[in-house]
């Protein structure tokens, strides 16, 4: 009897790492589509992907309700309850970032309504940035790879070094031309929600750590 539970358990906690990879694999569509939709000023995509987060929420719902089941009724100690409060975490995590990308398409909406304020050529390369970022730390969770985790703490470096020339640029848009001040405070929103995801994917990489080693790395310098 006791070996049953043990195997529903484990059939269990295969069930809530997959829907964390199914709300993943939602966040990032949600991050491609917005960009595209900003690139190609595309307002249907973007109303879209608005439209779409009410998906995402419901999963996280579903698994904020699973976990404090499996936490209930099978009571878990060590690295079993580190995996399940971790889950919650990132599955907070995720539903922050698709949060971010209906951020990014009202701005998107926005900006349709006048003439485009410049090429965008370092949003592109941020938000692919950021998608890689969070790709890389779901899977560093799926694969308890705390190296990968690690790369994904270092690849947020990059993210804060375009958002800081995407500022610089923009600040100098707007003094020479005060007319175009609304496009570009709303370019430079985008920018920043797309830091902000980079942030969460690191909060999940940070989590991954701590899910593995039983370490919490936040605000200190990892070491080996």
């Amino acid at each position: 009897m006791e070996g049953h539970i043990y195997k529903a358990f484990d059939v269990e906690l295969k069930e809530l790492k997959e829907s964390i990879l199914y709300e993943g694999g939602l966040v990032e569509k949600a991050i491609r589509e917005a960009i595209k939709a900003l690139l190609e000023r595309n307002s249907d995509l973007a109303k879209n992907v608005i439209e779409n987060d009410d998906i995402v929420n419901a999963k996280e719902v579903e698994i904020d309700e699973f976990c404090l089941k499996l936490l209930a009724l099978r009571q878990p100690a060590a690295r079993d309850l580190r995996f399940i409060t971790t889950a919650i975490k990132i599955n907070y995590d995720l539903e922050r970032i698709g949060d971010m990308a209906v951020n990014i398409c009202e701005r998107v909406l926005e900006l349709n309504q006048e003439p485009q304020l410049k090429p965008y050529i370092d949003l592109p390369n941020m938000a692919e940035t950021v998608e890689l970022m969070v790709k890389e730390s779901l899977d560093a969770f799926v694969k308890e790879d705390v190296e990968l985790a690690l790369k994904v703490t270092k690849d947020d470096e990059k993210v804060d070094q375009l958002l800081d020339q995407i500022f610089r640029e923009l600040l100098t848009y707007m003094i020479e031309n005060p007319k175009i001040i609304s496009r570009a405070t709303r370019i430079l929103f985008i920018s920043k929600y797309l830091e902000r995801m980079a942030d969460h994917a690191v909060n999940i990489a940070e989590l991954v750590i701590f899910m593995v080693e039983g370490k919490i790395i936040r605000h200190i310098k990892y070491n080996e």
